[in-house]
């Protein structure tokens, strides 16, 4: 009895843990600063909204600590934004769109995003939906001008 109650509990502790998020990863050949006025730049240019910069490493500095440079550019376009939120509310949990731009332990430097079709996939949205390969499309256009 004792195996088939912890049995059940494991079962019940896995499925209620969320999956790894699939993530698209960039490399750059430019510092982190100059990859992110990049991508600002192209995303103000496709004329897409700019929320927020976040210099992660910064933050660590001002608490005392390191970090490897470190930031996030939040960003999003109503127009493909308001879509998926008509679906499901739910997605303004997702949204606006986020990247990431990082130097990881070797010096190299990525951007990184989450798959919006993985992103987006545990809500009441159709996998199919015109708005989530627009999403896609415009995240790899926009990082991949960044990262040249």
């Amino acid at each position: 009895m004792t195996k088939s109650i912890f049995l059940a509990g494991a079962i019940t502790l896995a499925t209620a843990l969320p999956a790894a998020a699939e993530l698209v990863t960039v490399q750059s050949q430019k510092s982190v600063g100059e990859t992110m006025d990049a991508l600002q730049a192209a995303v103000e240019d496709a004329g897409a909204t700019v929320f927020a910069r976040v210099d992660h490493a910064a933050g660590a500095q001002n608490a005392a600590l390191e970090l490897n440079p470190s930031q996030l550019l939040i960003f999003g376009n109503p127009k493909l934004g308001t879509p998926a939120m008509q679906a499901d509310m739910k997605a303004g949990l997702y949204l606006p769109l986020k990247v990431l731009a990082f130097k990881d332990a070797e010096g190299q430097v990525w951007l990184t995003y989450q798959d919006p079709a993985e992103m987006l996939s545990g809500l009441d949205i159709p996998s199919d939906a015109a708005f989530i390969s627009k999403m896609q499309g415009a995240l790899g256009k926009l990082t991949s001008k960044a990262a040249e």
